[in-house]
């Protein structure tokens, strides 16, 4: 899927807005019991309400592709017969109307996911969505479509204690201490399907969500679509460095890692710039093609796109911002660490002054501690050492 076609979902979900007229679900506890089901619709509730529930299942739909938002496959035996995609079929398929399905869903959710034994409610709900056709300028035309998307949307949001406040009791005229009871906080995990690619239902993919990327709860991908667990963000940069120091035998140069950093980085902002509604990948040629411009032996980059074939599989394609911060350049030593603008990386050299490897940053403007610092010159003559 792509950011806009997420975006075009993601804008259905107000009352006035979306086909959803029923909200599903389950409130489990710390022990894994079921203490209560929800099976409510949403034209009686109170306005204020309705829009909770539907807040709460667009945030499942929300954050960055590739780290909050993952492409989810599954393989065409997987969709010709297997008991996974047939129970989001029958989900999908009955509008969530089957209480067996439903159930059915419940438990195979809440035999394996793991809150860390805290309370949390399971919510569902169907949608159909009139696809509007887009015509070649790009506008959309509501009273022409031929397209009508069916899909759920499940999310997990744990369930809190509130916190003692203050409130006021008009019968005894006073203030006193009270709590909320039980407060449901935003969805920690949750999941669309079938995809909506290319404006229209792709039964091969789902869209999985996770609001912490390196928490991807591999337990629930593999319980509810029993697919291989993707790599989450904080994974795939690991496997990466790896990759990258174990080919380059724990020599990697600050103007390798510079080089790296500023070409992907440059990436990024261009794909940003130019609004591209694809995700952004770069392949693992395409850094080896940086190393070798940097001077790394072949033999070296060889053996980098042997370990990042190992770590990844073959062909994969990367997302840079998973591979990178582009926000910042950190030089970090056992006694320090440095931030530097990442368009100004190129200040920072390393340099073997008397056996000892040392950083150098021109010392323009220096603060310590928000006082001004005067840099002072050495003697001649002097080593610079004191007696």
């Amino acid at each position: 899927m792509t950011q806009k076609e997420i975006a075009e979902l993601r804008r259905r979900f107000r009352p006035d807005k979306s086909a959803i007229n029923h909200i599903y679900g389950c409130y489990v506890n710390g022990n894994r019991e079921i203490i209560s089901y929800l099976d409510e619709p949403l034209g009686i509730m109170p306005q204020e309400e309705s829009e909770k529930y539907l807040s709460l299942l667009k945030k499942s739909l929300s954050g960055t592709q590739g780290k909050n938002l993952i492409d989810i496959v599954f393989s065409t035996q997987q969709v010709a017969d297997s008991e996974e995609h047939s129970l989001l079929m029958a989900l999908r398929d009955s509008q969530l109307k089957d209480g067996k399905a439903r159930k059915a869903f419940y438990d195979r959710v809440i035999g394996t996911l793991d809150m860390d034994g805290g309370n949390y409610l399971l919510l569902m709900a169907y949608d159909a969505y009139d696809v509007p056709y887009k015509g070649k300028d790009g506008e959309m035309q509501a009273d022409a479509s031929d397209t009508v998307f069916s899909y759920i949307v499940c999310c997990i949001c744990p369930v809190k204690d509130g916190k003692p406040e203050l409130g006021f009791f008009a019968g005894e005229n006073e203030f006193h201490s009270c709590t909320a009871n039980q407060i449901v906080a935003p969805p920690e995990l949750g999941f669309l399907f079938p995809a909506f690619d290319d404006r229209a239902a792709n039964l091969y993919n789902a869209l999985f969500y996770s609001k912490k990327p390196d928490q991807l709860h591999q337990e629930f991908i593999d319980a509810v679509f029993h697919t291989e667990p993707p790599l989450s963000s904080a994974e795939q940069r690991d496997a990466f460095e790896t990759a990258l120091s174990d080919a380059l035998e724990g020599a990697c140069s600050m103007e390798i890692a510079q080089a790296i950093h500023e070409r992907l980085r440059d990436q990024i902002v261009q794909h940003k710039e130019c609004h591209d509604p694809e995700p952004l990948a770069v392949t693992v040629g395409e850094v080896g093609a940086i190393l070798q411009s940097c001077n790394v032996p072949e033999e070296q980059v060889s053996r980098f796109l042997e370990n990042c074939e190992e770590q990844f599989g073959k062909g994969t394609v990367l997302d840079p911002s998973n591979l990178i911060d582009s926000g910042k350049f950190e030089v970090e030593t056992a006694d320090a660490r440095i931030s530097v603008d990442p368009e100004r990386s190129y200040l920072v050299e390393t340099r073997m002054i008397d056996g000892r490897a040392y950083l150098l940053i021109p010392a323009d403007g220096v603060t310590v501690n928000g006082l001004p610092i005067k840099a002072t010159s050495v003697p001649e003559g002097s080593d610079g050492s004191a007696d």
